[in-house]
């Protein structure tokens, strides 16, 4: 009776980690053999790690992450001029606690959607907030925003995200009225928080894309600033996996 009144009441305080590992000791008679403070440690130790995979669960959610990516899985044969090192040096997430950005550069194909989705993976690992946009998608969101009054919550909203990352840069122009959204949302999160651009658009080419010369030169002073550069190059992969596997069905 002791025991199942012990239980209600982790339940009752949501210690559902360490009320999942008592009931686990109390079926192991193995654990009755450890000290007092053994079993407390274990008991601790299962709540926090019930917690950890909790709270990445919701960071994983909330991110809306296109691919389900992680760094361990990134295919390194492929010759389109990524290395270990860099990558390791990203996922590492200095860059995140400075507050850097990241432009992710090069042909369709080339895994930079994945790359960025990996990336968005290990920063939710690491306890920071994502969101994973394609840039065409969030400026309509925010023309809707405007229009409905929600315009200010949404930009709030962005602006608190620890990484934002914003897919398909540059694949279709800009309105002036998108030209200055996107402005104030560059401008909100400027040395605050964290952009990872992905685009096939070099970034030399970012500023005729921009159209604009005064708010083209004043976003990509705030993007560039202090910003890690991964240009990726060759052919597509999947044209490459696609060969592969006409190869294999004609043997």
């Amino acid at each position: 009776m002791l025991t199942q009144q012990t239980l209600d009441k982790l339940h009752t305080l949501r210690l559902t980690g360490m009320r999942e590992a008592f009931e686990q000791q109390l079926e192991q008679p193995a654990t009755h053999d450890l000290s007092f403070d053994e079993r407390f440690a274990l008991l601790v130790d299962r709540e926090l790690l019930y917690r950890d995979n909790r709270r990445l669960s919701r960071l994983l959610k909330d991110a809306k992450l296109r691919l389900a990516a992680c760094i361990e899985d990134i295919d390194y044969r492929h010759p389109r001029g990524l290395h270990r090192p860099p990558m390791a040096a990203l996922a590492e997430g200095s860059w995140l606690r400075a507050h850097h950005n990241l432009c992710l550069t090069g042909p369709t194909g080339t895994g930079k959607t994945y790359l960025a989705c990996a990336l968005g993976n290990q920063a939710c690992r690491q306890g920071l907030a994502v969101r994973y946009l394609r840039l065409p998608r969030l400026l309509e969101q925010l023309a809707v925003a405007r229009g409905d009054g929600s315009y200010s919550r949404l930009m709030n909203q962005l602006a608190r995200t620890d990484l934002l990352i914003l897919d398909d840069w540059g694949i279709q122009p800009l309105t002036a009225s998108q030209r200055n959204d996107l402005m104030e949302l560059i401008e909100d999160r400027h040395g605050l928080r964290s952009t990872l651009i992905a685009s096939q658009l070099p970034v030399e080419h970012w500023h005729d894309y921009l159209g604009e010369p005064t708010l083209a030169d004043a976003i990509l002073d705030r993007l560039l600033h202090n910003a890690h550069r991964l240009p990726l190059t060759g052919e597509s992969m999947r044209k490459t996996t696609a060969g592969l596997t006409q190869r294999d069905r004609s043997k």
